[in-house]
C-alpha cells in the first residue's frame, strides 16, 4: 500500500504539528489550528529533503540508513530513532507540553524536541526554516546568546536551546555527544535550565495523557486503535474556546488531479456537524471533558444566532407559561440562521481565498484558506446542535449539567429546525451549485424536535414536552410521505427524488427508523448495492459540482459496517472493519478519502469523521468484556 500521506500528529489542544516518516516537522499552524502555517513543507509541492526546502524543521543524521518511529504508549509523544551506517543512533522525542500547573492546564503554543545519542557519537544537522504568510517568505530571524527568534506577521516564536545556536543558525553538521533540548515557543525568557525543564515537561506530559486515557471506557477488542483515534480526536480540539476542527490540514486533495483541478478544501474550522460526531464517539468512550468543553463553544454559537431576536411569534405556543418551578420563560422568537461552520474563535466569516505561494500537496493545488461553506444553508446543523447538547440534561458526571435556562435557549433552535425541515439546502455534502430538500437534513430537524421533547420530560416540563413531541411527529410524517420513493421501494436522498446517499444509513443511528424496519432494510440494501465499490463506500454516485467522485469516503464505509452488523451480517462487518484498520497510516490514523483499490489515502488529515467511524464500529462490534472474565 502506497502511503505518501503518512504523518504523525503531535499537539496539546493549542498547538499541533505533523511529522513525516523522516522525523521532519512539515506542517504546523500558528497562533491557532487555523492560522498561518509556520511549517508549510507539506504543501510546498517538493521534497522536504531538498537543499532549498522551506517550511520545515529537520534533524538529519549523517549517513543515515534507517529510521523507526512510534508513539510512546497512550500518548501523542513521538519517538523517532535514526541509525547510520556505522551503527550510531539518534533518538528524537517530539511533543507539545500539556499538564496541570498551578491549578490549570498548561498547554502553550510550543513544540519541544529532545535529541539524544543512543549509540556512538553521530553527526547531525538541524534545519529550522519556518515560513510566513502562507509560504510567501522565510520568517525573519534574530539571534541571541542561547536563542533564535523567528518573526512572522502574526506571531514571534523563540527557539531556546542548549545546543550551539551558531550550528543551528548556519545549519552546520556537528557531533551529538550529549542530549540536547530545543523549546520553540512564546517569545519570552525561558524559565529554568533547558534540558532539565524539557525533561520534566516530558514526564508530566506523558503522565497527563496516560491519565486521560485511563478514563476511557474502551472496548475489549482493538483497544490500541481506539485509543490512538481518541487521542487524535482530542488533538483536533482548540481548548481555549472549545472548538473542534474537522482536520488539521487544508487542501490535501480528495483524489489525484492536475494542478488547479483538485477538490481541495480547508478543514481547519469547526463544523458543528463534525463536532457532534466527535463528541458522540468520545461520549461512547466516557470522555465527558470533550463534550463539556465543546458545549461552551456551542452555547456561544447559539447566543450569536438568537441574540437580539426581534421577531416574536404572533402567539406563544401552548404551555409557554409554566405554573411550576422553574420560572416562566420569555415568549420564544424565531432563531436566526446558524452556519454549518465557524472559526475556532467563533468567527462567522471564513472568506475563501487561494494562497498563491504554496504549490499544494504533491503540486496539486490550489491551496485554499477559508471555506465558502460558511455561506451555506445546511439545515441538519439545527439537529446537531440539539443532539450535542441533550446529553447534558441527563449526565450527572458533568461539572455543569444543563438547566431549564439551557432548554429555553435551545427552543429557538428547535423552532428553526421545524421551520426549515422541508426547505432546500446544500446538504451535509456541501454542494456548491445546487440545492434540494435533503432527507438527511430533514431527519436531523426531526431529531432536534424529538430530543427537545426528551429534555423537557427530564426537566418536568410536560406541556413543552407535548409541544415538541407534536412537532417531531409532524416532521416524521413529512419525511415518510416525501422521502419514501414508492416506485423504487426505498427512501431517497431528496424529497420526491430518486437519488442514493450514504447518509440515509444515519436514519438508524438517530433512531428515526429501527434497523429491522422494512423500509429501512430496503434502503440499506439499495445503498450498499448502489454506492459500494468493492470494499469501500461512496457518499453518492452522481456528478456534483466537480464531476463524479473518484475516491471512496472513509466515514461512509464505517456507516456501511454499522449497517451490515445491524442487518445481522456481523461476520462481514468485522471483516470489513479489519480491512479498514489495515488501511491506516503508520500513526494508526485515516484521512478523509481512499482510492477505490485501497492503495492510497487522500483528503485532509487526520480526518475526525474517519476516526469517529473507527471508534463507533469498534465499540459496536467488539466482544464484551464479560467474555474474558
Amino acid at each position: 500500500m502506497q502511503q505518501t500521506l503518512d504523518l504523525f500528529p503531535i499537539g496539546n489542544c493549542t498547538a499541533s504539528a505533523l511529522i513525516d516518516r523522516a522525523g521532519r516537522f512539515v506542517w504546523a499552524c500558528v497562533p491557532r489550528l487555523d492560522g498561518d502555517p509556520f511549517f508549510s513543507a507539506l504543501l510546498s509541492g517538493g521534497d522536504p529533503a531538498d537543499a532549498e526546502g522551506q517550511g520545515l524543521w529537520d534533524i538529519t543524521v549523517e549517513d543515515a540508513v534507517r529510521t523507526d518511529q512510534q508513539y510512546l504508549r497512550n500518548t501523542p509523544v513521538l519517538r523517532t530513532v535514526t541509525t547510520n551506517r556505522s551503527g550510531a543512533g539518534v533518538e528524537i522525542i517530539d511533543f507539545c507540553p500539556r499538564y496541570r500547573h498551578y491549578g490549570r492546564t498548561y498547554r502553550p503554543l510550543a513544540f519541544i524536541r529532545i535529541v539524544r545519542p543512543v549509540w556512538g557519537a553521530p553527526r547531525i544537522r538541524i534545519r529550522l526554516r519556518p515560513t510566513d504568510d502562507y509560504g510567501a517568505r522565510p520568517c525573519i530571524q534574530t539571534v541571541g546568546s542561547n536563542h533564535i527568534r523567528y518573526v512572522s506577521r502574526e506571531v514571534t516564536l523563540r527557539l531556546t536551546t542548549d545546543a550551539p545556536v551558531g550550528h543551528i543558525k548556519a545549519e552546520r553538521t556537528f557531533r551529538l555527544e550529549k542530549p540536547i533540548a530545543m523549546f520553540l515557543g512564546p517569545d519570552e525568557s525561558f524559565d529554568g535550565e533547558v534540558q532539565g525543564t524539557c525533561e520534566r515537561m516530558l514526564k508530566e506530559t506523558l503522565e497527563a495523557w496516560r491519565t486521560w486515557v485511563r478514563t476511557l471506557s474502551v472496548p475489549l477488542e482493538w483497544q490500541e486503535a481506539v485509543i490512538r483515534a481518541a487521542i487524535s480526536l482530542k488533538l483536533c480540539a482548540y481548548e481555549e474556546t472549545g472548538a473542534i476542527v474537522a482536520a488539521l490540514t487544508t487542501s490535501i486533495p480528495e483524489h489525484p488531479a492536475a494542478e488547479g483541478l483538485a477538490r481541495n478544501w480547508d478543514y481547519r474550522y469547526c463544523w458543528l456537524r463534525d463536532a457532534y460526531y466527535v463528541v458522540q464517539a468520545l461520549n461512547r468512550l466516557g470522555a465527558a471533558d470533550m463534550l463539556e468543553n465543546y458545549l461552551v463553544y456551542l452555547r456561544n454559537i447559539v447566543d450569536q444566532a438568537t441574540r437580539g431576536c426581534a421577531e416574536p411569534l404572533t402567539e406563544a405556543p401552548a404551555g409557554t407559561i409554566e405554573t411550576t418551578s422553574p420560572p416562566p420563560r420569555p415568549i420564544p422568537c424565531k432563531a436566526g440562521h446558524v452556519q454549518p461552520v465557524y472559526g475556532v474563535g467563533l468567527e462567522p466569516v471564513l472568506t475563501e481565498w487561494i494562497a498563491p505561494h504554496l504549490p499544494g500537496y504533491r503540486g496539486m493545488g490550489p491551496v485554499r484558506v477559508g471555506n465558502q461553506a460558511h455561506e451555506h444553508h445546511q439545515h441538519d446543523v439545527y439537529g446537531q446542535i440539539v443532539l450535542s447538547t441533550v446529553q447534558a440534561f441527563f449526565d450527572e458526571r458533568l461539572f455543569r449539567p444543563a438547566t431549564a435556562d439551557d432548554f429555553y435557549s435551545l427552543e429557538p433552535i428547535g423552532e428553526r429546525a421545524f421551520e426549515v425541515h422541508d426547505a432546500p439546502d446544500a446538504s451535509l455534502w456541501e454542494f456548491r451549485g445546487r440545492e434540494a430538500v435533503h432527507t438527511y437534513s430533514s431527519v436531523m430537524c426531526w431529531a432536534a424536535c424529538d430530543r427537545l421533547a426528551n429534555a423537557a420530560i427530564k426537566l418536568g416540563l410536560t406541556e413543552r414536552a407535548a409541544y415538541w413531541q407534536e412537532r417531531a411527529a409532524t416532521v416524521h410524517r413529512t419525511i415518510e410521505q416525501r422521502a419514501w420513493n414508492e416506485k423504487l421501494g426505498r427512501y431517497a436522498a431528496t424529497f420526491e427524488g430518486d437519488e442514493l446517499d450514504a447518509s440515509l444509513l444515519q436514519m438508524v443511528d438517530v433512531r428515526f427508523a429501527a434497523p429491522d424496519n422494512e423500509r429501512m432494510q430496503a434502503t440499506m440494501r439499495a445503498v450498499e448495492e448502489g454506492l459500494r465499490r468493492g470494499t469501500f463506500m461512496l457518499r453518492y454516485a452522481v456528478p456534483d459540482d466537480f464531476g463524479l467522485p473518484e475516491t471512496a469516503f472513509n466515514f461512509c464505509t464505517f456507516w456501511l459496517i454499522e449497517a451490515l452488523h445491524l442487518s445481522g451480517r456481523t461476520d462481514e462487518a468485522r471483516a470489513l472493519f479489519e480491512e479498514m484498520l489495515d488501511r491506516r497510516t503508520a500513526a494508526g490514523l485515516l484521512s478523509e478519502d481512499i482510492s477505490f483499490d485501497g492503495d492510497e489515502l487522500w483528503g485532509n488529515y487526520p480526518q475526525t469523521y474517519s476516526l469517529v467511524g473507527l471508534i463507533n464500529c469498534a465499540t459496536l462490534l467488539s466482544k464484551p468484556w464479560t467474555s474474558v472474565r
